[in-house]
């Protein structure tokens, strides 16, 4: 074997650890997304859980909002069956009005003294609000691996094992638009 073999039969190893190591770099971004994603359907499925004993709270004050607690339940569904299906974008715009709907409810039960005392609901109210802050730092988390995992699929040389292999783009979690405004505590109130 001449030394224009070794070193042809060198490139040609090295090239391959070379993509051996990209292909082992681009799963282990993939499964980093998924771990992320895992995390925030924890909390969701926790919320998920939460939100009935919430609702059922509320309604033992008769002059409680039902428009309120309806608008609640229904954005729960919508959370729940773009939770299971993974579909991301509709999850971020459920969640915005989720979230919407728990700020109305929290700002409407200032106005009901006796709701407020309830212990039940105190501890729901701060289980809730726990369960949201670490929604929102998960997001931030599955944002960033996402983020990750979408710049190396599209960065040479990366972009040509990814596309040999079919990794894909993960979509980001964004909540509505509604969700990142101010809040009109004018509006809550009325």
């Amino acid at each position: 074997m001449g030394i224009v073999s070794l070193v042809v039969l060198g490139i040609i190893v090295a090239a391959a650890v070379y993509g051996v190591m990209i292909y082992n770099g681009l799963v282990m971004v993939k499964h980093a997304v998924a771990k992320a994603w895992a995390n925030i359907d924890v909390l969701l499925k926790q919320r998920h859980d939460e939100l009935p004993k919430l609702v059922e709270t509320c309604k033992q004050y008769k002059q409680f909002e039902q428009e309120t607690l309806q608008r609640v339940v229904e954005a729960r569904s919508r959370v729940q069956t773009a939770r299971e299906s993974q579909n991301i974008p509709a999850l971020g715009q459920a969640e915005g009005a989720l979230r919407m709907g728990l700020g109305q409810i929290f700002a409407v039960a200032e106005a009901y003294p006796e709701l407020k005392a309830n212990e039940n609901f105190m501890q729901l109210q701060g289980r809730i609000t726990a369960l949201e802050n670490g929604i929102a730092d998960r997001r931030e988390l599955y944002n960033e691996s996402v983020n990750i995992n979408n710049v190396r699929i599209e960065q040479f040389p990366d972009s040509i094992i990814a596309g040999m292999f079919r990794f894909e783009p993960k979509p980001l979690l964004e909540f509505a638009s509604a969700e990142k405004a101010d809040v009109d505590m004018k509006a809550l109130f009325s």
